[in-house]
Order: structure tokens, then C-alpha cells, then sequence
């Protein structure tokens, strides 16, 4: 498998809507300022088909500092971005490996 980044992603769209890179990459860059707002505020973004975007806070834990082992670290909760995929998403996902098939039914 290989890593599509965003430029590979505004040159893909940019050939099949006909519209120049420069457009397409402003579009992209809007879409995703636009989805780190809502995070930011805590809102959650659904894209159907594709899948969910929603804030979730991770409990506080007690970790190890690999250096020193001995010692304990307090890590604090934090917010992070938690996705969610779409059911469309899944079975095209799915399809990749039949193992996987199993697993999401």
C-alpha cells in the first residue's frame, strides 16, 4: 500500500472535476480548516458514507518514563480526535482482506 498525501489527493480531484489544482487545493485546505474549527469547539463532524469525526477525552493514567522505570508519571486526560468510519466506507474497506470481511459483519 502506498501513502497518498494532499497533493496527490488536489491533483486527483483537480483531473476529474476539471477545475485547476490551485482551486481544488484552496477547497481542501477550507474543508479542513473548517472540520479543525468544529473539533476544536467540540462538535462532532458526520460525513455519511464516509464516517464520524468526534472529540473524546482519554482518562488520566499512570505511565512509566522509559528511562526510569522505577518512576511513575502521571499522563493527564487529554482530547483527541476519534474516527469513525461510515458503513460504505467498511465494506469497501472490508474487501481488502477477507479476514476482515468477517470481522465487521
Amino acid at each position: 500500500m502506498k501513502t497518498i498525501t494532499k497533493r496527490d489527493l488536489v491533483m486527483e480531484l483537480s483531473d476529474e472535476l476539471g477545475m485547476t489544482q490551485r482551486d481544488v487545493f484552496n477547497i481542501l485546505q477550507g474543508f479542513i480548516g473548517q472540520v479543525t474549527t468544529h473539533l476544536s469547539n467540540g462538535d462532532e463532524v458526520v460525513l455519511r458514507n464516509f464516517g464520524t469525526f468526534q472529540v473524546m477525552e482519554t482518562k488520566a493514567k499512570v505511565g512509566r518514563n522509559p528511562r526510569h522505570p522505577e518512576k511513575e508519571v502521571t499522563i493527564p486526560p487529554r482530547a483527541v480526535v476519534k474516527f469513525r468510519p461510515g458503513k460504505e466506507m467498511k465494506e469497501k474497506v472490508a474487501k481488502l482482506l477477507p479476514s476482515l470481511k468477517r470481522k465487521t459483519k
